[in-house]
């Protein structure tokens, strides 16, 4: 990955690696830089709007946007759309649990929770157990562990999807590849992964201020192929504010994506044409 970026500063670096030698060279400095990662989020108030910087407006949007490509790939990737099968999430960097509670526990089972700022999985928690009001308790919050993305391993064969959103960003590079590569062995015969982040135009973008960075489609598509991981389907969120980072969804199989191509049927092909 040779392509430049900049800090929040304006500073200049000629590639990725140049930017992550300067700020996780050593084990302390990558030590530190996830500890001000998490003390960043642990100043931050534990609600919608906190989590998503202020713009909590953009909710809607922004599930709107991901139950249209969820709703897309379980039509596509679970027979009967997964319908008759007992469907299990991961939430990864689940913050408040607002994902699960507005989107995932709609569509699955059973979700569980993946966030390291102990006051947001907390109120995670709260709202998910104490207001679950789906009936016979069908759809649920199950499991809710205060762990960082680098240092998760799942449980063998739990997952049907893998949902990382907004957090994949605060990854080093090496640990991105680690994080897959370990949570593959976390999704059933068939389970995907979807990705949902930031983008840059071009290159990168570093924050300094949380220890995250933004990375262009290219770095991202480079880093799908270091873990072994298959671009099955993309798409652009809608509706978010100009002033925003571009926002797109990657869904990602362990296996080569099958495309079907559905025939047309002998009525359809030799229906006569209308003749205008």
């Amino acid at each position: 990955m040779e392509a430049a970026g900049t800090d929040s500063d304006g500073r200049e670096f000629k590639n990725p690696d140049e930017m992550w030698l300067e700020h996780t060279g050593d084990t302390n400095k990558k030590t530190q830089w996830y500890r001000d990662g998490v003390a960043y989020w642990e100043g931050v108030e534990a609600s919608v709007n906190g989590v998503l910087g202020g713009y909590g407006h953009v909710n809607d949007a922004d599930v709107k946007g991901s139950e249209g490509f969820l709703q897309t790939l379980l039509a596509e990737l679970f027979v009967d759309g997964g319908i008759d099968r007992h469907l299990v999430a991961l939430d990864c960097g689940s913050g408040i649990g607002r994902i699960t509670k507005n989107l995932l526990i709609r569509y699955f089972n059973e979700v569980d929770l993946l966030e390291p700022v102990s006051h947001f999985l907390d109120a995670a928690r709260e709202s998910l157990v104490q207001e679950n009001h789906m009936a016979l308790d069908e759809h649920k919050a199950t499991n809710f562990y205060c762990v960082p993305l680098q240092e998760f391993t799942p449980d063998v064969g739990r997952y049907d999807v893998i949902w990382v959103q907004w957090c994949i960003g605060h990854l080093t590079d090496d640990d991105f590849v680690s994080f897959f590569n370990r949570a593959k062995i976390g999704l059933k015969p068939g389970g995907f992964f979807v990705l949902k982040e930031n983008l840059a135009r071009s290159g990168f973008v570093l924050d300094k201020d949380d220890r995250s960075i933004t990375r262009s489609d290219s770095y991202f598509k480079g880093l799908f192929s270091r873990c072994g991981l298959h671009l099955y389907k993309s798409r652009e969120q809608k509706g978010l504010p100009k002033e925003l980072f571009a926002v797109k969804m990657y869904a990602l199989t362990t296996d080569i994506p099958k495309r079907v191509i559905k025939a047309r049927s002998k009525v359809q092909a030799n229906r006569p044409g209308i003749i205008k």
